[in-house]
């Protein structure tokens, strides 16, 4: 069996932590070196209910996307939550690796498996990494669908593709709109419209689009040919993908050097939102503070008028 040195060696040559922001903290967060390794779980985020499953099912390393200590911290006391899952892990002989914006801009990476649950043939980065001579590498990826879709119909196979969460999808664009050529971007997107813009493609999924970047992009669409068309996915949905991909890619590995490694993907739904409430269906002869002023023309959309999702479930 290898040793957890062995393990992150050949991790960080998927991932070299070389290529993360200067502001990320990526690698080795605790373990010894020297323990042996014979299970690995994948997971998106290093919270308290993931470090449990590591230690229910055995792992001697755990490996997620996100970083438990992104800040910095001057204590790893049990009586913080991250304390908790340190202590959980340490006690338990666990060891933590993360790979956060590495996995971001690895090929493939991040990207390359949101694009691959939605069904996209990859075409390229969105931002390319201009230190990668073959062009593969950088943060989000370009792609095309076998055939134009609706957008209505799009945001559904995105729906069922992705694992789901209490939130769903949110789509903006016309829903009869045709979609072909698709942006990814894995995490946190709306940093990236004008790269979105400038590839011209038909329409960009990604996750955490706030109101204003949102609406000055679709208001920039609307101004020219609608394009692009907007599905923002829940943060953890996007990234998901990622451990499947990572784990298959741990498994070649593990195969050809002979380790036996047996790789887990955590299935556990750690997005933060737990519920969706939508909006009441209106009631004829009730008032409120929305309908006491209204213009004449204007009419607000119940929730049964808007696209709906059809979440999937994970693989």
């Amino acid at each position: 069996m290898p040793s957890l040195s062995d393990v992150i060696a050949a991790l960080e040559t998927l991932w070299p932590p070389h290529q993360a922001e200067d502001w990320d903290a990526v690698g080795l967060v605790c373990g010894d070196p020297e323990a042996e390794v014979t299970r690995v779980l994948f997971a998106v985020d290093p919270v308290q209910e993931v470090a449990d499953e590591a230690v229910r099912i055995g792992a001697d390393l755990l490996v997620t996307h996100h970083p438990l200590y992104l800040r910095g911290t001057s204590t790893v006391a049990a009586t913080g939550f991250k304390g908790r899952v340190v202590h959980t892990l340490i006690k338990n002989d666990v060891a933590l690796h993360v790979a956060h914006t590495n996995a971001d801009r690895a090929d493939p990476g991040v990207s390359d498996a949101l694009a691959g649950a939605v069904g996209l043939r990859i075409t390229g980065p969105l931002v390319p990494d201009g230190t990668d001579p073959s062009g593969r590498r950088g943060l989000g990826r370009i792609g095309e669908l076998d055939a134009p879709l609706t957008l209505a119909a799009f945001a559904a196979r995105a729906a069922r593709g992705l694992p789901r969460t209490a939130t769903g999808l949110r789509v903006a664009g016309d829903p009869e709109q045709l979609v072909r050529t698709v942006a990814v971007c894995g995490g946190s997107g709306d940093g990236l419209f004008d790269d979105v813009r400038a590839a011209g493609v038909d329409a960009y999924l990604t996750a955490d689009l706030r109101h204003h970047p949102a609406s000055e992009a679709q208001q920039w669409g609307l101004a020219s040919d609608g394009r692009p068309a907007l599905v923002d996915a829940a943060h953890w949905a996007t990234e998901w993908p990622w451990c499947e991909q990572a784990a298959g890619q741990l498994d070649e590995i593990s195969d050809r050097h002979g380790w036996a490694l047996r790789t887990y993907v955590s299935h556990q739904v750690t997005d933060p939102w737990t519920a969706h409430e939508p909006a009441p269906e209106a009631v004829s002869g009730t008032s409120s503070s929305l309908s006491s002023r209204k213009s004449p023309e204007a009419t607000l959309p119940t929730s049964a008028s808007r696209p709906q999702s059809h979440p999937g479930a994970p693989r």
